[in-house]
């Protein structure tokens, strides 16, 4: 049996191959393509934590102490490294994910594109300087690591949103601690043997498995200055108040329901394409995904249903490595059957299942994770399965007759992750990213995931804390800001009066 163990400095070990099973706690991971266990991996406590921040505090302030431009270098290594393994890594990512590989290899690509912008550190940590604010004096600014961070990621991007994290945690001087999801784990420990083959020195960056008591034991220990999260909501919001109850600095990312919104003007052809992708690659894993899709008018409605339902059915659902598939398995069982109770929960609120993707099963591969696409109509947002995140490869109608209830119905939603408008209006276009309260907007965009120079974040339900993920919003995060007040006086009696407070007048 295949062995997934912990990347941690003084003992570092990787995944290995026909390792007895781990004793003492530990999860499965599946091959979601058979429904097969293919690999083990221990889960930690709080003992192996400790060893990790021991190395953590032992290798930062070195790190630190090591100027930008030669912290950039190392992931400038790291980065072609990552390139040089892309495909092996994306076969890795498919194998544990379900994910196709090409949507492995975009996983990757995207969080090496934060890994780029966390090479330009040393512009982002200049600070602010002000000559003569007052008489002889100077006032100046600077950036300095938060010490050690930790990540906790999920499932659905194993490479992406770790590399978000730590990439620019390490490029600011931390040293950094990633619990990945257990349930695909090996993309994150390899991620950890590039970055030390890159450079990275022992302690900077490591690895440690596990489930609730693992999560418990880092936000709880007081070492541990700065947490990043993403995951569903009811945990993020756990995670946060945990968190900051113990003096962390917290960004913890949940859950989302986005909407598309398609006016009358839209060309449905290019929607029908982009609905295609953005709700159900990666078999609708993803937090900004594109599950519920706003037509305003039941002319526009009728229209947009014509074309969706052969578009869907053209859909090819296959294993993680076809060429040809658009989306493979989900991740385990109980995801599938999470996903499959979510569309009989919309079929007993009255929404009209047009598409049922229930009961698939790919042949030669019966025992397979696998869910067709399904798609409703009529769904009303009173419904438990509008109001709640089902992530999985299923589309639901919400009709709207004017433009007005098109932006209210994402702005009054729980979640405000991300929303697009499908349009040639570019006044309707400016309206609605003005007035719609979620915080990521798409314009006939219909993924709207910010660029890496930009910041990720959602409003509401799908966020807690206050600065966003990567861009210059990682930069603040992952540092704190200290201000120097200076005057070297030539040696004669100012007259001040000491006991005053000191102003500028």
């Amino acid at each position: 049996m295949r062995v997934i163990d912990h990347w941690v400095a003084g003992g570092q070990t990787a995944t290995n191959a026909d390792s007895p099973v781990p004793e003492g706690r530990h999860g499965d991971v599946f091959d979601p393509n058979s429904g097969q266990v293919q690999a083990r991996v221990p889960l930690g406590d709080a003992a192996l934590l400790e060893r990790a921040v021991a190395a953590a505090r032992a290798a930062q302030p070195g790190w630190a102490a090591t100027n930008p431009q030669r912290r950039a270098r190392v992931l400038f290594r790291f980065k072609e490294l990552v390139e040089q393994n892309m495909d092996a890594l994306a076969h890795l990512l498919s194998s544990e994910h379900g994910k196709v590989v090409a949507d492995a290899r975009g996983d990757i690509q995207r969080g090496l594109e934060v890994i780029e912008f966390a090479c330009g550190i040393p512009h982002a940590l200049k600070g602010e300087y002000t000559q003569g604010a007052g008489t002889g004096i100077d006032v100046y600014s600077m950036r300095q690591p938060i010490g050690i961070g930790a990540g906790i990621t999920p499932f659905n991007f194993p490479a992406m949103i770790p590399m978000w994290m730590f990439g620019v945690a390490i490029a600011c001087g931390n040293a950094f601690i990633l619990k990945p999801s257990e349930r695909d784990p090996s993309v994150p420990v390899r991620l950890a043997e590039l970055m030390h083959e890159a450079g990275l020195p022992e302690g900077i960056l490591q690895v440690v498995h596990g489930d609730k008591a693992m999560v418990d034991a880092i936000l709880d220990h007081p070492a541990i200055g700065g947490i990043s999260f993403v995951g569903s909501s009811d945990i993020a919001h756990y995670v946060y108040r945990r968190g900051v109850e113990a003096g962390k600095r917290v960004q913890a990312m949940g859950g989302a329901k986005n909407h598309g919104i398609v006016m009358p003007d839209a060309d449905l052809d290019q929607v029908v394409a982009d609905l295609s992708g953005a709700a159900f690659g990666s078999a609708g894993e993803r937090c900004m995904a594109l599950p519920v899709v706003v037509p305003v008018g039941d002319k526009t409605a009728d229209a947009l249903r014509e074309k969706l339902i052969p578009a869907i059915d053209a859909l090819r659902v296959g294993v993680s490595t076809d060429d040809q598939a658009h989306y493979g398995p989900v991740v385990n069982a109980a995801h599938k059957r999470r996903v499959e109770d979510w569309i009989q929960t919309g079929v007993d609120e009255g929404a009209e299942l047009v598409v049922d993707g229930r009961g698939f099963r790919l042949q030669g591969y019966e025992e397979g994770f696998f869910i067709g696409p399904s798609l409703f109509d009529r769904v009303t947002p009173a419904m438990q399965s509008y109001k709640e995140e089902i992530f999985g490869p299923v589309l639901q109608i919400v009709r709207a007759p004017d433009f007005e209830t098109a932006v209210r119905l994402p702005s009054e939603h729980q979640y405000g992750n991300g929303v697009a408008i499908f349009t040639r209006n570019g006044h309707a276009a400016r309206e609605f990213a003005a007035r719609v309260e979620v915080g990521m907007v798409g314009i006939n965009v219909p993924i709207p995931v910010p660029v890496a120079y930009h910041s990720f974040g959602g409003w509401k339900r799908s966020a807690f804390g206050d600065v966003n993920q990567h861009g210059m919003e990682g930069v603040r995060f992952w540092t704190k800001v200290k201000t120097v007040t200076q005057r070297w006086p030539d040696g004669s009696p100012d007259g001040g009066n000491a006991f005053v407070i000191p102003t500028m007048a």
